[in-house]
């Protein structure tokens, strides 16, 4: 189920949070290991979920990734995308890393707008001021989101929130013609 976002609602937002597993990625992890015995883990990204975060920031948006694990994979995909602040925490202690963000960033939970699935997320989610699921979160994150995606994680749902959330503010049309422009040499 999706719907839109109130234009209230999307010009608070100053930062937006993204969870990595479930959202970024469909949720599943290939794990193994080389012939030399040196362990594997690769995840599947989005690449037009990966366009739209990059559409945040060149529209003057924070975007920070709170993961509750731990993954090569995650920093890299971090990395390409430019995304500068990628935190990574064992056990899913977002509530605390969250926290100091907003302290570091001078922000309120008001000007936050996250993007979840699963409990890991929810500690973070019930605070912020613009919750977003993906199609498939579970019933906790699904009970609470402000705004829910048509597409599953690691399908879609991050791009679809992320033009959604740039129409509510009214810039998705300038940040696609920018891009655009720059590319075309106009």
């Amino acid at each position: 189920m999706t719907q839109t976002i109130p234009a209230e609602l999307a010009h608070r937002v100053k930062l937006v949070i993204f969870d990595v597993d479930g959202v970024l990625t469909d949720s599943g992890l290939y794990v193994g290991e080389t012939a030399d015995g040196v362990d594997v883990e690769l995840k599947r990204f989005d690449i037009q979920d990966g366009v739209g975060i990059k559409m945040l920031m060149w529209s003057g948006l924070d975007v920070v990734i709170v993961s509750g694990r731990v993954s090569k994979a995650t920093s890299i995909r971090a990395r390409e995308l430019g995304v500068e602040e990628c935190y990574q925490e064992p056990d899913a202690h977002k509530l605390r890393v969250v926290e100091r963000i907003l302290d570091e960033k001078g922000l309120d939970w008001d000007d936050v707008a996250m993007i979840g699935d699963d409990i890991p997320d929810l500690a973070v989610m019930r605070r912020v001021g613009l919750k977003a699921a993906v199609a498939n979160a579970t019933g906790p994150i699904a009970e609470i989101a402000d705004w829910t995606a048509s597409k599953r994680g690691g399908h879609g749902a991050a791009r679809e929130f992320t033009d959604e959330l740039l129409r509510a503010r009214g810039d998705l049309a300038d940040v696609v013609e920018r891009y655009v422009a720059e590319r075309s040499g106009t």
